[in-house]
């Protein structure tokens, strides 16, 4: 597995600065910014016992390694006891959450449950910023959160070369450091950060994949449309995407590849493709905004019988998955349970527990049988009502 490359062309980042973090961008939030999910009713943390992820999430095999090749241990396998976290409460300790954008779904999920866990482990977040996908305002903002002492700092890091060197100052100033779905350049694990948490986008690959298999009934013609980036997460899903086709599915045929360097591109992409390539019975988008493009692309072509399916549930792709539309599915990640995952970690830096290095959580196959009890595992909160009506 390629790691990410010290550097990236602008095109290429600017796909990246979507994905790390797993994410979507903000054409799944709300036209004054705000997420979706924020406005709705949303699952109550525990107020005693010890702290876990969602029971009911699926015991699965984690298929993605991490960004150093490691193999993955799987969040469901942590836990903090009461009595540890007593232990932790009596340090009063101080987190900031340092994200790399904070308008989208995921975002809002992560943010909600870390402040969530912190006050249940009775750790205080002093600021939660937004870099708004650069990484300059990233390093001001983490120069900014050290001036107030944390003793924790989760973060998604925008860029790994540009932000490395606030991260190696945040560390060597002895806060610990846990990282989401990237690291930052030459910083060593359980030396200069705890943990990196993410989904398990190999797996999200390969449950995209069994949906196409399952709707194609086993045979048919695909095109996949990758990002064009060097950039571990968004590569673990197209190789599983199509290793899994290719090991499970020998008579569906991959016959079209083509790249996207960002997420406005699966249009333009979807529709040369679907120029070219007529017969097309199916389509692997990486993600699920270029996914969007892709289906505009296939209604204009008039492939209404195409089937579609990507990673990561957001709020327009569910809706198509709800309605029984273009999109039959996709893998998908569990941001509030790595959020929960996320402060566990730093709970475990603070009272001395060895950590794993690289934690994911499983992947969740969405379809239109469980559309809405996939959303309230994803992001912890009922699906919003749009997709609650279209899935009746």
């Amino acid at each position: 597995m390629k790691k990410i490359g010290s550097v990236v062309t602008a095109a290429a980042l600017a796909g990246m600065l979507v994905l790390t973090g797993c994410g979507k961008q903000d054409a799944n939030s709300s036209a004054n910014g705000k997420s979706e999910t924020s406005d709705l009713k949303t699952q109550e943390s525990p107020k005693s016992g010890p702290i876990t992820i969602n029971p009911k999430i699926e015991d699965k095999e984690i298929l993605g390694k991490g960004p150093y090749g490691e193999k993955a241990v799987s969040a469901k396998t942590l836990k903090l006891t009461e009595a540890e976290i007593a232990k932790i409460k009596k340090g009063n300790y101080k987190a900031a959450i340092v994200m790399h954008y904070t308008g989208n779904d995921y975002s809002t999920a992560q943010i909600r449950a870390l402040k969530a866990t912190f006050k249940r482990m009775g750790v205080k977040v002093i600021a939660v910023t937004d870099a708004q996908f650069k990484a300059e305002k990233q390093v001001s903002d983490i120069e900014t959160v050290l001036a107030k002492k944390p003793d924790i700092i989760v973060s998604v890091p925008v860029d790994r070369v540009s932000t490395a060197g606030a991260f190696k100052k945040a560390a060597d100033a002895g806060v610990k450091v846990v990282f989401v779905d990237g690291v930052a350049n030459d910083l060593k694990p359980g030396k200069d950060y705890v943990s990196v948490v993410s989904g398990d986008n190999s797996g999200n690959g390969a449950a995209a994949a069994e949906v196409m298999g399952e709707k194609l009934g086993g045979k048919g013609k695909i095109g996949v449309i990758y990002h064009d980036a060097d950039f571990f997460v968004t590569k673990q899903r197209s190789d599983e995407f199509e290793k899994t086709i290719k090991e499970k599915y020998p008579k569906i045929k991959i016959v079209a590849r083509a790249g996207i360097s960002g997420p406005n591109d699966g249009e333009k992409v979807a529709s040369g493709m679907l120029t070219k390539y007529r017969d097309l019975d199916g389509l692997f988008v990486i993600w699920d905004v270029p996914a969007e493009g892709a289906l505009a692309a296939a209604r204009t072509a008039g492939k209404d019988n195409l089937v579609v399916t990507t990673t990561d549930l957001g709020t327009n792709v569910g809706l198509e998955i709800a309605s029984g539309g273009i999109v039959k599915g996709l893998g998908a990640q569990l941001p509030y349970d790595q959020g929960v995952t996320e402060a566990m970690l730093a709970g475990y830096a603070m009272i001395g527990k060895k950590a794993p290095t690289y934690v994911a959580a499983p992947a969740v196959k969405v379809t239109k049988d469980n559309v809405l009890e996939s959303w309230r595992l994803v992001y912890g909160a009922d699906a919003p009502d749009v997709i609650k009506d279209a899935a009746k």
